[in-house]
């Protein structure tokens, strides 16, 4: 049993990469037992071929100096193993071929005409001139070797471009052939001919088909495709970065992928070897001891519920629908024929179970032509509105999920359409084979890399969820979450399986991108700096735009993609609908969007429940402190919110907690600020807005449709207090009411009772005042900047459920939000 080899064109598309194919045919494991070698044109060689004989066509000149061109690549690679007798043959070999490729080109440029018959026998010129060079440097490397110009064995129909072979006659020609010709054949690949003796290619890849051929027809051990990467990948790796070897595959599972877009291996390949059990391996010429893929009829079943995913791009999907298709026999009989009349090849068909529509892609150059033959065929159905006219969409592409422990697996279907839906793709069009082991999707293009990343993860990387993080604003709260990011990254990895990558961040100056993930620990440098010798390769750097930072977010699609917002900005926060409609989550402690409009708040927590894009916001009210996870999960298990009272504000709390008359109130505010509890201006604390923000956002939460100005809000202090020209003007005034904030503390401890600033949500309304609490009240027991949230509900009537802990803080509202990413990464499979 021999062996045939194939090799492509990178492989013989320079000297080095010819000394590895000769390296490889004198190994041990190949050294007299290769029968025959089939070798693809040079690299490139198949593409300038054809330009040049448009150039020729189209009557221009430039055709001479690039054939110029073709003929010194391969004299360079005679003159890199050739010397003596056997280069001048080489070179005069080289020369003949040339002499009539020119010749031909001449023609085509006379008659100013290029068939597909003529481009055909072009094209053949790539392989010829290969083929015949490495024949004679293998013998010359003491691997005695013979040229094979296939075309006399391969005999095809005359569909130019891409013909038939006639495999019954073809394999009795090339059988009848080695039989005579006992030595290493070195045989063009992509090339045959018809009964008449013209010239034809198998199509694009044609080579791996002619290496199955000569396979076939002499009953090889084993068809070795040789090639520039180590075997089939579980995806395009120039698209999923995290894409793997497949160590082995049936043959139906590398047809499924090969039709889809597996660009290592021509899809018709597989037919020959398959028809007599011939296994095809996949190798790499630059690394042959890289394993490779085994393709064969007894492939493990490996470790996954899928074997790959390919993609096939730039293609266009036509549709048919209409009343007169619905119950008529022999409709896609007659839709199909007249697309075969055409020539036409169909990638993928889709039927709706009603019989209302059909729809079915096929290469962008044959939309027009396919809905004009359906116009054609159904004339009249057409005039009577049976059926409408065709439509044509371009600019399309189709995923196909392949593998064969697919078949009778549940939840495959879902995963997949899981992965692609919680990224933002749009499914256009859907398709599953009989035998269940492919799953194939139209999408968009724009949409290719990240539909293929997104099903790769959920598949492939079940067991480890990515965040892609755009982050604006790093100051106190942004900042300490990229600590944490930076400090929890390995425990989360390891542990969680989830990995943060930050690829876009902004903070007040300048903005910074990189798909391949940004440095956390240079982050804060090099927005600082603006310097670009700080950032990692591929880091962009420019000046704060938002509407810029949200375009280009959106323009990388990339799945999994997370919008960070911990800004205190009206500006960012009124950008979160055009978010949420990109399908990407948001996770801030802004709280100025839920506390805005009443319908901006309803839109946003519209696109999130009806898209199940996360919002995620706990951290706008009491921090890291479970409040608005834990009012959803009482109305999703049925509970009615009665009333809240709540300590919601961290700067008053602190100051009432510590209210017991040793220190005047001004001087406790004083204290505040000092401590960072307060804003730089404490007003933009002791006026409540914050506070009553996060009642808002409460009360909403409990299903009330409040405005803000519907907040009833009790002023802490006099207008003079806000009045005052500056921070040291507000102090003066403050310390004139004391007088009146210690006449209300005596009061209360009169009655046994101290001071305490509380919401109250309760009944369609939300008010914030002054109250005197007496013991017993959950409100004596907050210490320092405590916040505290007290829910009565039908079940949690007689004894309230309390939730208490510190309600700010960079710390635990940073954390808070990171709790929030996590989530999201959850979320994703």
């Amino acid at each position: 049993m021999m062996l045939v080899l194939k090799f492509g064109g990178t492989s013989v598309g320079s000297p080095e990469a010819i000394g590895k194919l000769i390296t490889i045919l004198g190994d041990p494991e190949h050294a007299r037992k290769v029968r025959v070698v089939v070798v693809s044109a040079l690299s490139g060689m198949t593409d300038s071929l054809i330009g040049v004989a448009r150039q020729a066509a189209a009557g221009e000149s430039a055709y001479v100096a690039a054939v110029k061109a073709m003929e010194d690549r391969h004299r360079k690679i005679s003159r890199a193993f050739l010397a003596g007798e056997n280069r001048q043959d080489a070179d005069a070999a080289i020369k003949a071929v040339f002499v009539e490729l020119n010749r031909t080109l001449d023609g085509i440029g006379i008659l100013r005409e290029l068939s597909p018959r003529i481009l055909d026998y072009v094209m053949s010129f790539g392989e010829r001139l290969s083929a015949t060079l490495i024949a004679r440097i293998c013998t010359a490397g003491g691997i005695p070797s013979e040229y094979l110009d296939t075309r006399p064995l391969i005999l095809t129909d005359d569909n130019y471009g891409a013909a038939q072979y006639r495999s019954e006659e073809t394999y009795s020609r090339i059988r009848s052939y080695l039989r005579k010709n006992t030595v290493l054949q070195i045989a063009t690949g992509f090339i045959g001919s018809t009964a008449e003796g013209y010239t034809t290619t198998l199509g694009r890849g044609g080579s791996d088909l002619s290496a199955a051929i000569f396979g076939a027809a002499i009953g090889a051990k084993t068809v070795e495709i040789w090639t520039d990467v180590d075997g089939i990948l579980t995806a395009d790796p120039k698209l999923v970065k995290s894409a793997f070897r497949i160590s082995s595959l049936s043959y139906n599972e590398a047809m499924e992928l090969s039709h889809f877009g597996a660009k290592v291996l021509h899809p018709p390949t597989v037919r020959p070897a398959l028809e007599k059990g011939i296994p095809i391996w996949i190798r790499n010429t630059f690394n042959p001891e890289g394993g490779g893929t085994l393709i064969s009829d007894k492939a493990d079943p490996g470790d996954y519920p899928i074997r790959g995913i390919s993609s096939m791009g730039n293609i266009t999907l036509v549709r048919v629908q209409g009343s007169g298709m619905v119950g008529v026999a022999g409709f896609s009989s007659r839709l199909f024929g007249a697309l075969a009349r055409k020539r036409i090849s169909v990638i993928l068909i889709s039927q709706a179970s009603s019989e209302y529509s059909i729809c079915f892609a096929v290469a962008p150059q044959d939309g027009q032509a396919a809905a004009q033959a359906i116009r054609e065929e159904f004339v009249r159905e057409i005039a009577d509105a049976a059926i409408e006219d065709p439509v044509v969409e371009n600019d399309l592409a189709i995923i196909a999920v392949v593998g064969s422990n697919m078949e009778h697996t549940p939840g495959i279907s879902g995963k997949v359409f899981h992965a692609l839906g919680r990224s933002g793709v749009n499914v256009i069009a859907i398709a599953q084979g009989s035998s269940e082991i492919n799953i194939s999707a139209v999408i968009h293009s724009k949409d290719v890399i990240k539909a293929l990343s997104a099903v790769h993860e959920a598949f492939f990387l079940a067991e480890v969820r990515s965040v892609n993080l755009f982050l604006l604003g790093i100051g106190l709260i942004g900042g300490t979450l990229l600590e944490q990011i930076v400090g929890h990254h390995e425990i989360l990895a390891d542990e969680y399986k989830i990995r943060i990558k930050v690829v876009g961040i902004a903070n007040s100056k300048r903005m910074i991108f990189n798909p391949r993930g940004l440095a956390p620990k240079k982050i804060k440098a090099v927005l600082t700096s603006g310097d670009q010798s700080n950032a990692s390769a591929g880091t962009e750097i420019f000046p704060l735009d938002l509407g810029e930072f949200i375009r280009r977010m959106k323009s990388f699609n990339m799945p999994n993609t997370a919008f960070c917002d911990c800004t205190a900005s009206d500006q960012v926060s009124a950008l979160y609908a055009e978010i949420l409609k990109s399908n990407i989550p948001i996770v801030t402690p802004n709280k100025r969007a839920n506390s805005g409009s009443f319908e901006y708040y309803k839109t946003l927590r519209g696109y999130s429940k009806n898209r199940g894009i996360p919002y995620l916001y706990e951290t706008t009210v009491c921090a890291g402190l479970p409040v608005i996870s834990t009012l959803r999960d009482l109305a999703l298990s049925g509970d009615k919110v009665r009333r809240i009272e709540a300590v919601l504000s961290g700067t008053l709390s602190f100051i009432f907690n510590n209210y017991d008359g040793s220190k005047s109130f001004s001087a406790l505010v004083r204290e505040a600020k000092a401590k960072g509890y307060t804003e730089p201006d404490p007003r933009d604390d002791l006026n409540a807005m914050d506070a009553a923000r996060k009642a808002l956002i409460l009360a909403r939460e409990c299903g009330m449709s409040l405005e803000f100005s519907a907040v009833d809000i009790e002023p802490l202090l006099p207008p003079s207090c806000f009045k005052a020209n500056g921070v040291d003007a507000f102090f003066a005034e403050l310390e004139k009411a004391d007088e009146d904030f210690e006449k209300r503390r005596k009061a209360a401890a009169a009655d046994g009772a101290v001071l305490r600033y509380v919401a109250v949500i309760e009944e369609g309304s939300a008010r914030i005042s002054l109250r005197a609490e007496k013991p017993g009240s959950p409100f004596l027991s907050l210490v320092d900047s405590d916040n505290i949230v007290v829910i009565t509900t039908d079940r949690y009537s007689k004894l309230p459920m309390v939730i208490k802990g510190p309600g700010a803080g960079a710390q635990v509202t940073a954390g808070g939000v990171f709790a929030d990413i996590v989530r999201i990464a959850r979320t994703l499979v």
